[in-house]
């Protein structure tokens, strides 16, 4: 009797032997099935870590130096930039913030490429010209605008890196959330032979931006931005008149890029004239809030850039940003905006005028808006 006490609490204990090591057994089973799966990248359903105010602000702040650094260094886009090129006026690389803190890889493939933040999609309005017309101030003025994301330095697509692909060109692009747009600038685009075909065979609906100047002004405003880059240049009036006579250099392209009705006609070819909206260089500086107003509809934008986002800097000539909120101070655009021009003989400005002015008439004509440049 005692014997078979002894030997049927011998097998209960062997019995929960065998349970407890076949319990470990099982959760070692289960915890390297979920190592596999994590490893593998079966676990992004996982919620993300959560960050208190503080750390996301330090997180921030630091992610957005390195991105400033990293900035400096970007290969193809920056390291083509010409000396005409207009670069940001500040940093503009929030997508990669945002893939920073949620850990997330860079995007490859799809026509639209989402994450929990929006989506890059090619975009849906292009400020296409033109040099020297006021193109950096309209994009800076849209940035206010919530519901429009743009990118920083001019993209150049369609114009030198078009054999990159159109997923090259849509990896440029901020991330958007529905309802917003996705734009860019590029002003050679306008005078670019290829660009409008190039452009029209991405989409047809495509919206196009013109900011025009008065293109006596807007010559001499070119060469002033080539002459503080390159000093030793030769004289406003050499360089516009073939060999010290009175024929328009037309092969110059400071006084090329002014003959807007001729580049204005190869754009026409593809594009209907209801696909694009002028805006005046010169109002955008006297009424920045009016112009502004007209862009915003044509965009189809509820008007939100007023008036009481400007004020006008005396010393530059030219309107500012009130400060933002959060900002210590205005936002301006940079060293290049408003410097002085040259002094050109009057006589050198009349005949380029002259030169000019039946192109201008024409131009008015075409867009149905008479610019007052003559």
């Amino acid at each position: 009797m005692g014997c078979s006490k002894w030997r049927a609490g011998f097998n209960f204990g062997h019995h929960l032997k065998v349970q407890s090591k076949l319990s470990v057994f099982l959760t070692m089973i289960l915890f390297f099935t979920y190592l596999f799966y994590c490893l593998n990248g079966f676990c992004e359903s996982l919620p993300p870590p959560v960050y208190d105010q503080h750390t996301s602000n330090l997180l921030l702040n630091q992610i957005l130096l390195d991105a400033g650094q990293d900035a400096r260094h970007k290969n193809d886009v920056t390291a083509s930039a010409s000396a005409g090129d207009e670069q940001p006026l500040e940093l503009d690389d929030v997508d990669s913030v945002l893939q920073k803190l949620s850990g997330e890889p860079p995007s490859e493939g799809n026509m639209s490429v989402a994450n929990s933040f929006g989506s890059k999609k090619f975009p849906q309005a292009i400020i296409i010209g033109v040099k020297k017309g006021g193109t950096r101030a309209l994009l800076e003025f849209l940035r206010i605008h919530p519901d429009v994301r743009a990118v920083g330095a001019e993209p150049h697509f369609f114009d030198r890196f078009y054999d990159k692909g159109l997923e090259w060109y849509r990896s440029l692009m901020p991330r958007t959330l529905e309802g917003q747009i996705t734009m860019e600038k590029t002003p050679s685009y306008f005078v670019t032979k290829e660009a409008p075909r190039r452009l029209f065979s991405m989409s047809r609906h495509t919206k196009l931006i013109v900011v025009v100047r008065d293109p006596v002004t807007r010559a001499v405003s070119d060469y002033t931005q080539t002459l503080t880059k390159s000093p030793g240049l030769p004289s406003f009036q050499s360089l516009a008149f073939r060999n010290a006579s009175a024929t328009v250099d037309t092969a110059w392209s400071a006084v090329r890029i002014g003959i807007y009705a001729k580049h204005l006609e190869n754009w026409l070819r593809h594009f209907p004239l209801s696909r694009f909206l002028f805006v005046s260089g010169e109002r955008l500086v006297m009424d920045p809030a009016g112009e502004m107003g007209r862009v915003q509809d044509f965009l189809g934008l509820k008007r939100v850039v007023t008036d009481k986002h400007f004020y006008f800097n005396q010393t530059k000539g030219f309107p500012c940003l009130k400060k933002p909120e959060g900002s210590s101070r205005p936002r301006c655009l940079g060293k290049s905006k408003g410097r002085p021009h040259p002094r050109i003989p009057a006589e050198v400005l009349r005949r380029l005028r002259d030169f000019y002015r039946p192109f201008n008439l024409k131009f008015y004509q075409m867009t149905g808006h008479d610019f007052g440049w003559d």
